[in-house]
């Protein structure tokens, strides 16, 4: 009897072993190979699904260590670090036996995908820094609470905005996965351009994230802070720099920032969206990324 063996990059979930800890991934799509690795860190993969990609790139989602299927560190919820996330993209691509991809990075994805641009620019065909800023720390804070004041200026008499900035308020003393579950449900409305105006639509999505807590501390519990700043004018390699207008977590002040500290950059500003522009707006957010691939003239005329 034959049987047919399933190679790394066919469709559906796989598992590796990397440096001795499980790594889970999910393949989607046909084309160009493209690693998409999730925010948080700690939220579930599902969330950054981009179908409007998959008709143009294999979309590789990555489960990054410590959520999902992946495994768990022997200092978890320590230790989850851009250089160990770094790694695992390493052997992630030795093991689909690709030399050079895209790369996708959203979020906190976004700085472990800067981070992994700096250090292996060989592997990377071009890196779409989504939703992504040169730093963390008391700068990023003090503008995300800017603009947090911004929503909370536009959605003053909605009922509902007291729950969402306590949730928000909630995210700096978590330590329970459910603590973690129940944070990203509650803040979602802000992280979306209109979500009470959409909210029949958005409402799924807000039911199925899912996350683990990770608290951000190395092994040694000391905080792994990001400052890209003086390093980001040496990265070689195509990047786009994504942003949603009214993102208040990773905002147009960082986007900008990220454009002109990175040679040759693109910068595409999503104007209708918060920090999901591939949720809010799918074509627009598609249309983006596949010009910078190269891929766009045949994804559009598909499309018509």
């Amino acid at each position: 009897m034959n049987t047919r063996v399933r190679g790394p990059l066919a469709a559906g979930t796989h598992t590796v072993e990397i440096g001795g800890v499980v790594q889970s991934y999910h393949v989607h799509g046909a084309g160009p190979v493209c690693l998409a690795h999730p925010g948080g860190p700690g939220v579930f993969w599902e969330y950054l699904r981009m179908p409007a990609l998959e008709s143009r790139l294999t979309m590789v989602y990555v489960e990054p260590l410590g959520t999902g299927g992946s495994g768990r560190l022997g200092s978890h919820p320590n230790g989850y670090t851009r250089d160990r996330y770094s790694e695992a993209l390493v052997g992630l691509l030795d093991h689909l036996g690709v030399r050079s991809a895209f790369l996708i990075g959203h979020s906190h994805g976004g700085f472990v995908a800067q981070h992994f641009a700096l250090r292996h620019p060989e592997r990377v065909a071009g890196v779409v820094l989504y939703e992504s800023a040169p730093l963390t720390g008391p700068d990023h804070v003090a503008e995300a609470m800017a603009q947090v004041e911004v929503f909370a200026g536009r959605n003053a008499d909605n009922p509902e905005l007291p729950a969402v900035l306590g949730a928000l308020q909630a995210t700096g003393s978590i330590s329970t996965d459910e603590e973690m579950v129940d944070a990203l449900r509650g803040l979602l409305p802000a992280y979306l351009a209109d979500y009470w105006g959409r909210q029949e639509e958005f409402a799924p999505l807000r039911a199925a994230i899912s996350g683990t807590h990770l608290s951000g501390l190395d092994e040694h519990l000391e905080p792994d802070v990001i400052n890209d700043r003086e390093v980001l004018g040496s990265l070689a390699v195509p990047a786009l720099v994504v942003v949603g207008r009214y993102d208040v977590v990773c905002g147009v002040r960082w986007a900008e920032e990220l454009h002109e500290l990175i040679p040759d950059s693109r910068l595409v500003v999503l104007e209708h969206s918060g920090h999901l522009g591939h949720v809010e707006e799918p074509a627009a957010f598609a249309d983006a990324v596949l010009d910078f691939a190269e891929l766009k003239q045949d994804f559009s005329s598909d499309r018509s």
